[in-house]
């Protein structure tokens, strides 16, 4: 098939939400704008999620799985991914459920003129901790980046996959995506998008890794900047 979209979806010890999750997305196939397909990433579960991605994809056509032999993190989640989206369009989306697939659409109406496109959960339905924590990251985040994008850490984005695959891997990745992208000379935007609580499972985060690890990133990524090679080939021969 043609497909134009790829979503998608790392997981982590997410069995409780993986039934919504599957028809949530299932639903969003059959509306889509762009003839899409998932790619499910799980990275190292410890319960019953690889079993539940592996019976629901392969009876359904349109989606795929990698399985990760441990966890290696959301960022190796999403390299790997990208390593392996055939598309021109590629989209995130967290297992949790706090976005909801159907807000591609939103990020699409950016993306004629974009390469990168992330939501703002300006409006956010997390605990007061989360919040100040997140404010707190991306603050520091913006000083060393200057990608002036509100909420980068946002688990929606849409990117066309010609720049996914030119972004380096390193740990904390999905923090960096629209700077990354900037380093490629691309264009980013930045649209609000809902955002809703958690209905099942336990949230990775806590405060280290939401600021601390972040922190640390800022610092690969500032000696990153200045070490990157970006070309672009005029002409070839065959």
């Amino acid at each position: 098939m043609n497909y134009e979209f790829t979503i998608i979806v790392p997981v982590y010890n997410e069995q409780e939400c993986l039934p919504e999750l599957f028809q949530k997305l299932k639903d969003y196939l059959q509306s889509s704008s762009k003839k899409s397909k998932v790619l499910l990433v799980d990275d190292g579960s410890t319960d019953g999620s690889p079993a539940m991605i592996k019976e629901f994809c392969d009876a359904n056509e349109d989606f795929h799985y990698l399985l990760f032999e441990r966890n290696f993190g959301k960022g190796a989640a999403l390299k790997a991914a990208f390593d392996h989206i055939d598309t021109p369009w590629l989209g995130y989306l967290d297992a949790d459920l706090q976005t909801y697939p159907e807000d591609f659409e939103i990020l699409f109406s950016l993306s004629s003129k974009n390469d990168l496109v992330t939501g703002w959960r300006k409006q956010r339905k997390d605990t007061l901790i989360k919040r100040i924590s997140s404010k707190i990251g991306n603050g520091v985040r913006i000083m060393f980046t200057r990608d002036h994008m509100h909420d980068t850490g946002c688990p929606l984005k849409i990117i066309k996959t010609s720049y996914a695959k030119k972004i380096p891997m390193f740990k904390g990745l999905q923090r960096f995506l629209p700077a990354m992208v900037l380093l490629q000379n691309g264009r980013i935007a930045e649209i609000e998008i809902p955002h809703y609580p958690r209905l099942a499972g336990k949230s990775k985060y806590n405060f280290k890794n939401r600021f601390m690890g972040p922190l640390i990133d800022c610092f690969a990524y500032v000696w990153m900047r200045k070490s990157y090679i970006n070309y672009n080939v005029k002409e070839k021969n065959e």
